[in-house]
Order: C-alpha cells, then structure tokens, then sequence
C-alpha cells in the first residue's frame, strides 16, 4: 500500500501498489481527464511528479506519491475566452467521450471498460460494426444516456452556441470536451426584409395570415447556414456536435420555435413560454443527426433568453452592489440589481441608434462615420470612418478611405455627434439646432424654420445632421433612460456606479458621450463600460457547463419582471430624460470630465414654455 495524494483538489487514500495513476485517480474522485480508459490513445491524462509529466494510465503507484493534475488535465476546468470577453469559469461537461473495443454492445462496453453502469441508448444511435468505438455519453437525471458512437477513436465533440438577433445572427462553435471556442461567425438575420424592428415583423404577421411559417422558414435558413460556415470553417463533421444552445429575444424565440408572435405585440405581451425549450436538432431543420437543441428561458414579454444568457455572463445576481446592465437596440432590454434582487425591463428605442430614420444613417459597414469631434471654438468637426485608421484632418486621410468613401453614419457616429454638438453649443438642452451660431460658422445652415448642421461638406454629396435626426435620437435616447430610471425606482433608488453597455451597438458606444447625452444616469465615468456580446457570451457559458445553464435558469426565476407600456410612471420619466444630459438629474460625475454648457434652472426656463404653450 502506498500513500498517494492529489492536488489541487487535495484529495489522499491508501491505494494498492502496482496501481496505475489513472484508476487511483478514479477510486479518490479526483478529477482527470480520460477519453481512451487508459490505452494510451487521448494522451489526456498527463499529470506532473517529482516535476516531470507523465501519462498517468501509465505510471504505476510503487510508493508514496504526490500527483500534481495541471488544468488542461481536468474535465471541470477553469476556461478563459480572451476573444469573447468570457470570464473565468469552471468547464462542467454534459456529455464525456470513452473510448471502447467490441463488446456485445455499447452499454456494455461502457459498463466493462469504464465502470458506467445504467447507461440507455438514444433511441437516434446506431448499431456499430467496428472493432473499436468513441461513444458520447450525456449525463442526465435518469442516468446516463448515448447520444452519439462513432468507429474508431474520436478525441472531440462539438457544440454551437447561438445568438439570433434582430438584425444579426452571431454563432460560436465550441469543443465540449476542452472548453475551446474552435470559430465564431455571423451573418445578417434574414428578416430583415419583413421588418427593420420586431414590431413591423409582427405587424407583417398581422396583415399576412398565416406569414409567420414564412418568417419561421427564413430564420431557420439562416441558422442552417451559420451552422455549415463554421462546420466548414474548421472541417468538422455535423455528426459529432451533439448540442446546440440558442439565446434570442422573445419575438425571435418564438419565431425560430415555430410559435405565433402576435400576442408580442400587444398588452399583456404574452410569451408562449417563458420556459426553456429542448428538443432535437431536426426539429429546427437543422442537419446535426447526433444533436440536441436548448433555446434558453425568457423572462417578460420583451425581455428574451438573450437577456437571460447577458445575466449569465455579466451576474448582476452576484454582485453585492447595484449593476445596469443594458442590451441597446431597437428594443433595449434592461436589468438593475444586485445579490438581493434583480429587476428587467425593455424600452422602445426604436431603429434611430442603428441608423434608421436619421439622415445620412446607415449600419456599421465600411465608408461609415463612426467617431466625431467638434471643436468647442471653431465648430469644425473631425472624425473617423469604419475602414480608415485616420481623422478626417490628418494627412492622408482621403488616400486612406475604403474604396466606397465616405457614405454616411452609423450608430455610434450619430451618438458622437449629437453629444459634441451639445457640448460645442450647436444645440441646447432642449434638443433645439441654434440658429445663431450660423453667423459664427457655414456648417449650421438654415432649412425652412429649422437648422442643419454639416458634418462632411463633400460638394457632391453632404452629410449633414438635421433638427428632426436630433429630434430622432432624444426619442431614443429618452425611451431607455426613462426604462431605467423606472427600475431605480422600483429598486427604492440606490446609488448606481456600475453601468455596463451590451450588444453590437453598445459595444462602441463611448462612455463620455453616454453621460452627456443622458443614455444612463449619472456616474462615475469610469463606472460606464462596454462589455461586447454578453448574450453570446452567456449562450457559450450555458453550452460548456451543466452548472452555468441551471445557474442562469435559477437567477431568471427570480428577477422581478417591470411592464413599461403599462406603467404611468414611464411617461414622465420619458418627458424629463428628453432633455440633454436631463431636464431634472443633475449630472456631478459628468461634469468632473467635460465642461456642460450652462443649464438654464427650471423657475428660469417655465415662463418660457409657458407662452409657447399659450401660442
């Protein structure tokens, strides 16, 4: 007998000589990665003694050892996803690979080779006429299930993580044994040709009986697609991803499940389940033979399984201070909380932070003006295009323009130069183009009763952002301010200092010009960040470990859902955040980093809207 102890996980026993590594790992319960049970085929089990690595199916115990197991020999291991913002995370596999010879059947040779006893067999997996096999084993409640067995030996399974959008579709494929994001891809969701936003989709659904099999057809397509793009990106066969996890906002949810969106698009808002929803690949017309698929739960009528899985990635729910977590799009979803309790609810921005309905406005594709800069004296603006590294008042800045030029404006373009319009004096806090800097400079240029500033003079096609684009964005911008005012309301209005940006758009949203046109309450500059696709990230999280999906079910059950169409507070939140930063907040944490133009007070400013009103 002999003394051997692992660590990290600290665990020791009195194992019989002659003993290999592997199984006095397996008596202990020491966690050690093994695809081939010990035939020198995964080369998974390396374990460090005495300073030297070694296979641990083929070390022998011969005295009293001490077994170092490093990380990339764990099955739970911690994973890091640099690319994806993904924190640290313990990998918890729902499925395991082992390798077998011929036996009189696959449970067998999983209950003789591997001491798997119980194991089913799904009712989709073949007999295999081959003298050794890698067979897929999902951990379930009823025990353990194969769900896919290929010949020979195979070391890798895959999964995909999906997030389908409104506007795109983004998807991950993943190695479920190692944890490691093999390609990332996205396309535009088809959609789009029924609807820019979700509501003109149900609106089509609406007047078109019956439609909806026609906008269910078409997503699906999509998601065949992105499937096949990164299966052929990396070489990997469709036979051996065995799970799909989606995440989508309620409207898409129901839409890619095959369920009617219409009660979507009017009070109460009703989901057709806020479940989540497993079923087979097939079932999405997805050619995956060997998998399953996860569409994660949704929360409120607005507020979808995408906001589940940002939940997931940023834990607003383990965090002992108060967090903002917002998802901005057309519809933009919002959580505040904290450990105690966690509050959701969505805002009808509408399509204008995307470039819709504002001059010039396009989406962020090369030619598009993305930052802006105007000059506080001067008012002459610079700023930069998707494609060129250069401000458009550096040397060599039209030599460095994408072939396209200069084409228009995207979303974070259009919150730059609205928020350095309002710090250069362009406008004023009521959202209103001055007239009188036209004397000062040619770029504020009168239009019938209103202004226009202009942004790129090019003789033959300006780009300039007129009074109803301003008028466009305070809207916006107003809807989502006013959702979270609402929850700090409903939160008993704690302080907030932690605010963090989600999403395509709101990944390039910068900070300072969130503050100043009053995007969010006032903090800390710091405080505000840009955290990427967090439902993407959360979607991968609930993909690679058991323990991340049951953890994101378990923090949606208890977030309190808030209705804003239905709550007569929302009005007025909505009519105090149209102003820039805000007609009532005070902004002290803002204005430590910019100088704010005077504010008229409100006793100074209500004689004034008074005889607007009379006239």
């Amino acid at each position: 007998m002999a003394r051997v102890a692992f660590s990290p996980s600290g665990l020791v026993g009195e194992i019989d000589d002659d003993t290999t590594v592997l199984d006095a790992a397996r008596r202990l319960g020491v966690d050690l990665d093994s695809v081939c049970g010990g035939r020198q085929i995964c080369q998974r089990c390396e374990v460090e003694i005495d300073g030297e690595r070694v296979l641990a199916c083929t070390k022998r115990v011969d005295d009293d050892l001490t077994v170092h197991v490093p990380a990339t020999s764990q099955v739970h291991r911690p994973v890091v996803r640099k690319d994806l913002d993904i924190e640290v995370f313990e990998l918890d596999p729902r499925f395991t690979l082992h390798y077998v010879e011929r036996s009189d059947s696959l449970t067998a040779a999983l209950a003789d080779q591997h001491g798997l006893e119980g194991a089913t067999v799904a009712p989709w997996v073949g007999p295999i006429d081959a003298d050794t096999a890698t067979i897929a084993v999902e951990s379930t409640s009823d025990g353990p299930l194969v769900v896919a067995a290929w010949p020979g030996y195979e070391g890798a399974a895959y999964g995909l993580a999906i997030d389908i959008g409104s506007t795109t579709v983004a998807g991950h494929l993943c190695d479920l044994t190692t944890g490691e994001v093999l390609a990332s891809t996205g396309l535009m969701n088809p959609q789009i040709r029924f609807g820019d936003d979700l509501m003109s989709r149900i609106s089509y659904v609406m007047m078109n009986p019956g439609s909806e099999a026609e906008l269910t057809a078409a997503i699906r397509g999509a998601l065949a697609e992105l499937v096949t793009e990164l299966l052929d990106s990396t070489g990997s066969a469709a036979n051996r991803v065995l799970d799909v996890v989606l995440v989508a906002n309620p409207v898409m949810h129901h839409i890619a499940l095959g369920y009617d969106p219409v009660p979507l698009g009017m009070a109460p808002f009703t989901l057709h389940t806020d479940q989540p929803v497993r079923g087979r690949a097939g079932e999405l017309d997805l050619d995956l033979p060997n998998a399953c698929f996860y569409m994660g739960p949704c929360i409120a009528g607005h507020v979808g399984a995408d906001t589940a899985a940002a939940i997931l990635a940023e834990g607003p729910h383990r965090h002992d201070h108060v967090q903002v977590l917002v998802d901005v799009g057309t519809n933009a979803e919002i959580v505040l909380g904290s450990r105690q309790r966690q509050f959701a609810a969505s805002s009808p921005t509408g399509p204008a932070f995307e470039g819709a309905q504002i001059t010039g406005g396009q989406r962020a594709t090369s030619g598009a003006i993305e930052r802006v800069r105007i000059d506080r004296t001067s008012l002459e603006p610079r700023f930069r295009v998707i494609g060129s590294e250069l401000w458009s008042d550096e040397p060599g800045f039209v030599e460095s323009l994408p072939t396209v030029g200069v084409t228009g404006i995207c979303g974070s373009g259009i919150i730059e130069v609205v928020a350095e319009m309002y710090l250069a004096g362009v406008i004023d806090t009521d959202g209103t183009i001055l007239g009188a800097n036209a004397e000062q400079t040619h770029r504020v240029i009168a239009r019938d009763r209103t202004y226009f500033y202009v942004l790129h003079d090019d003789p033959d096609s300006p780009l300039v952002i007129t009074q109803n684009d301003v008028r466009a964005i305070q809207l916006a911008k107003a809807a989502l301010r006013a959702g979270i005012d609402l929850l700090v309301e409903h939160a008993g209005g704690p302080d907030i200092t932690d605010i963090r940006l989600a999403g395509a758009f709101g990944t390039h949203i910068n900070p300072v010009h969130a503050l100043v046109l009053g995007l969010v309450p006032d903090c800390p500059v710091e405080g505000v960040r840009s955290v990427g696709n967090a439902a993407g990230v959360g979607a991968v999280q609930a993909l690679l470990s058991a323990a991340a999906r049951q953890e994101m079910e378990e923090a949606v059950n208890g977030v309190v859902r808030i209705e804003t169409a239905t709550e007569p507070r929302f009005q007025e939140l909505f009519v105090a955040a149209m102003a820039f930063p805000h007609a009532e907040a005070p902004s002290p944490h803002l204005a430590t980093v910019v100088d704010l133009p005077h504010r008229p007070s409100p006793e100074a400013s209500q004689p004034r809207r008074r005889r607007r009103s009379r006239r």
